[in-house]
């Protein structure tokens, strides 16, 4: 009699604590699973082109928005899962770092205003009463409908810190440049400090990313010397990133005059379009710098404070004339508008008449930055540079993470981050 107690006693627990199962792919990457989702974002509260990374402990919180083209409520529900320092669910358990359920609903969400596209515009905040951040990390937000809970509506990365280290890098034109200046070497050293470390080269894992992309990331770097609490990365090859061009950018921030690389806006009942200029290859053009946003985009209007809702949707028009197309892949429309990916819905399609790519995406009023790039179908790797060109002086954002775990851990600590500029190589604020 005990015995059966005991297993209602433990189903009722199981019940109490997750309502619903979602389906998830081994590795968690940002994905939009539904149509109807539009301009994903997370930021660090009060900064809304920052990355998703907060300190642990701290008074720093994170935002997600998001719209739902559908404009009607529906009954989301949203969980995390604490991943490795690969994107895969960590050994923890949910219970662990969440309270007594791990299930929520998303309650905070408004409708659109004077919009010609309805939407709903949902927005959560995290760390929250729900969600009170207990280990450092990588994590993974699942957004699912309570109606349909097996599959998920959107994921999104998002990073927890505890500074245990320092990191400092210099980033400059590779020292060894087969592709005639090109590309950029990114070396830095790691201060321990007084953090234990018993094996540095197996319990340090280090990712950098050029831009938060995460298609060119480079990972598991070992250190070369290790001098005390000194950790040195000076490679020639290994941490080398194609310099690429600076981002291409348009602004749709109104409606009754044609902003920056817009050539026309006019209505086509019941929605506004916005076709700009047309675009070149740049291969074989010089280096110029300008100040851009490093594929970054701003939801703006000129006529609202509130663009989150009164921020309205346009079918963008690009165009990119070449000579012929290219075989063997695509030629997409790339950068965090696209969630730096390349997916069928970004990507272009060659008109044979006028000897050029087109596509129209369905974007809100905004600021963007974007580029051309071409993705070989069976290859994983995202080339910028067969468009856009590849300077060593391109201004570009780098991220260093650097994980903590041994062999015997659950998890893996995310003990450091840094953003660093390569025209400066010193430490940006993020």
């Amino acid at each position: 009699m005990k015995l059966h107690y005991l297993i209602i006693l433990l189903l009722l627990l199981v019940s109490t604590n997750q309502l619903y199962a979602v389906d998830l792919p081994e590795v968690i990457e940002n994905t939009i699973y539904s149509d109807n989702i539009k301009t994903v974002v997370m930021y660090r509260d009060g900064w809304k082109i920052s990355n998703p990374i907060i300190n642990l402990n701290s008074d720093q919180a994170l935002i997600l928005s998001f719209d739902d083209l559908n404009n009607e409520r529906s009954d989301y529900y949203y969980t995390i899962y604490h991943c490795t320092r690969d994107w895969r669910i960590s050994g923890l358990a949910q219970q662990e770092y969440l309270d007594s359920y791990v299930d929520f609903p998303l309650t905070d969400y408004e409708y659109s205003i004077n919009t010609k596209i309805g939407f709903v515009n949902y927005m959560l905040r995290i760390p929250n009463e729900n969600v009170p951040i207990r280990f450092s990390g990588n994590y993974a937000l699942v957004v699912f409908d309570r109606n349909n809970p097996n599959l998920p509506i959107l994921t999104w990365r998002f990073y927890v810190v505890e500074p245990k280290i320092s990191i400092a890098a210099r980033i400059h034109r590779a020292t060894h440049d087969p592709s005639n200046g090109e590309n950029q070497e990114v070396d830095f050293v790691i201060d321990k400090g007084n953090f234990p470390i018993q094996d540095p080269v197996s319990d340090i894992k280090v990712v950098i990313t050029q831009n938060n992309r995460t298609d060119n990331a480079i990972s598991d770097l070992k250190p070369q010397y290790v001098n005390g609490n000194i950790l040195e990365y000076d490679y020639n090859f290994e941490n080398t990133f194609k310099g690429e061009n600076e981002f291409r950018f348009f602004a749709i921030r109104g409606i009754k005059y044609e902003g920056e690389g817009v050539a026309e806006i006019s209505f086509h009942n019941p929605v506004y379009h916005a076709t700009l200029l047309p675009h070149e290859l740049r291969v074989q053009d010089r280096y110029s710098y300008f100040q851009e946003m490093n594929g970054n985009f701003s939801i703006e209007t000129y006529s609202s404070d509130y663009p989150e809702i009164e921020a309205d949707y346009m079918f963008v028009h690009f165009t990119l004339k070449m000579p012929q197309p290219l075989l063997g892949g695509g030629v997409y429309v790339f950068g965090k508008l696209s969630n730096w990916q390349c997916l069928k819905q970004n990507e272009m399609v060659w008109n044979f008449e006028q000897n050029q790519y087109e596509l129209t995406m369905l974007l809100k009023q905004g600021y963007y930055n974007f580029a051309y790039a071409y993705k070989d179908y069976k290859q994983p790797i995202v080339k910028m540079y067969n468009i856009e060109g590849s300077h060593f002086e391109t201004e570009n954002d780098y991220q260093i993470f650097v994980y903590y775990g041994r062999i015997t851990d659950r998890y893996d600590r995310l003990i450091g981050y840094q953003l660093f500029n390569s025209q400066t190589s010193r430490s940006s604020i993020d």
